[in-house]
């Protein structure tokens, strides 16, 4: 992932998708023309032309044929691509689905709303569209920011504790990265720099980068002035990123010898008053590992989406979870929340966690803006070899 304005902002967030399909069906070792449906998560379509997932889906290789939908579900989107997919194929309505998720902050456009009636005397406003459609509360008028401050009011977690998990989060991020244990979910990016220059290959997630935890402890809160905690430095930082996954029927995958990663065992959204969408992922939770047939204490690792420190702090202390458990390779406050992307990209680091310290169950889950969250939960199988019943 990019920062804002960074490494990858010279690419749309269709371009950004399309290297993400491709190389998750290399990775996955499955032909493009095997592909019967994608659903891809994108937020911030503007000045992207039409049906944005289409254009990543045709820019991997994958057939005309294919049917391609495009999901907004906010910072959810990525994450709710993936659970459509799976429908599709638990309906049996298809056996090879792509799902995921992209974002160009860095290239969404600003407009001017009342250009099409005229601009007459005076001067233009400009509406930045990143803010007017991603990070804005239309429902009370105000930031997301908002909404963390009032969790973490009515949660009693203060400053010094999001400063301390948000520098949590960066020495987590910059020990997986360091260790390589980043480099099994990242496809490298060969990134223009001009004419008549060399591209670079970008194979690292920037925003780690850019760490200092002194600088962080010092930044003014950035949504409310008197005893506001919300900062810059324990916030997800604004990203450019994709990401994609390769879902299979259990018969299909056995019929092509697929090495399979893991098996999607349940999902479920939840909702509740927009302004409190920060521990919306406390109700998907729960709802979603039940209808996985386990209890908690299977549960190995969790991911859940940093939108802002608090949020992770305010889940972890409502569903009682070991901080040791959650968010083990950073999150998006380190690592960065394309908001389209970040549904999918969560379960990407989940698998690479399960992966790592060999867990056998995770969930992940992710807010998102109108007071909604979705919650996914897998088992990862390690075996090359698969047995039916474990599909």
């Amino acid at each position: 992932m990019g920062g804002f304005l960074g490494s990858l902002s010279s690419l749309t967030a269709t371009r950004l998708g399309s290297i993400a399909i491709e190389a998750a069906l290399r990775r996955a070792n499955v032909d493009p023309a095997l592909v019967e449906e994608v659903f891809f998560g994108n937020v911030l379509t503007a000045n992207l032309g039409q049906a944005p997932a289409r254009q990543a889906a045709l820019g991997a290789g994958i057939p005309y044929s294919v049917i391609c939908t495009t999901v907004n579900k906010v910072c959810a989107a990525g994450m709710k691509a993936v659970m459509l997919a799976a429908q599709s194929i638990q309906l049996g309505l298809n056996d090879v689905v792509v799902a995921g998720g992209m974002e160009s902050m860095s290239n969404v456009p600003k407009y001017l709303p009342d250009a099409r009636r005229g601009s007459r005397l005076g001067h233009d406003t400009l509406v930045d569209g990143m803010m007017k459609d991603g990070l804005w509360d239309v429902y009370n008028d105000f930031g997301m920011g908002v909404c963390g401050e009032v969790c973490a009011d009515q949660h009693c977690i203060t400053r010094e504790e999001q400063d301390a998990y948000a520098i949590q989060s960066f020495e987590r991020g910059l020990a997986a990265q360091n260790t390589q244990l980043f480099a099994w979910e990242i496809v490298p990016v060969e990134v223009s720099t001009g004419r008549g220059r060399p591209s670079v290959v970008i194979d690292k997630d920037e925003g780690l980068g850019k760490f200092d935890a002194a600088k962080l402890k010092k930044l003014r809160p950035s949504f409310k002035e008197d005893g506001g905690s919300v900062t810059a430095g324990n916030a997800s930082s604004i990203s450019d990123g994709a990401a994609a996954l390769v879902l299979v029927s259990g018969e299909k995958a056995l019929e092509l010898g697929l090495h399979v990663i893991a098996k999607i065992r349940g999902y479920a959204d939840a909702a509740q008053a927009p302004e409190l969408f920060t521990t919306t992922p406390a109700l998907a939770i729960p709802k979603a590992i039940k209808r996985a047939g386990l209890d908690a204490s299977q549960v190995d690792y969790y991911e859940i989406n940093e939108a802002f420190s608090v949020v992770a702090l305010a889940n972890q202390k409502l569903l009682g979870l070991d901080p040791e458990r959650l968010n083990v390779h950073g999150g998006a406050v380190s690592l960065g929340h394309p908001l389209g992307c970040s549904g999918a990209r969560i379960l990407v680091t989940l698998l690479g966690v399960l992966r790592a310290k060999k867990g056998k169950y995770g969930v992940a889950s992710i807010c998102n803006g109108g007071g909604g969250a979705s919650a996914l939960v897998l088992e990862f199988i390690s075996e090359k070899t698969i047995a039916y019943s474990a599909l």
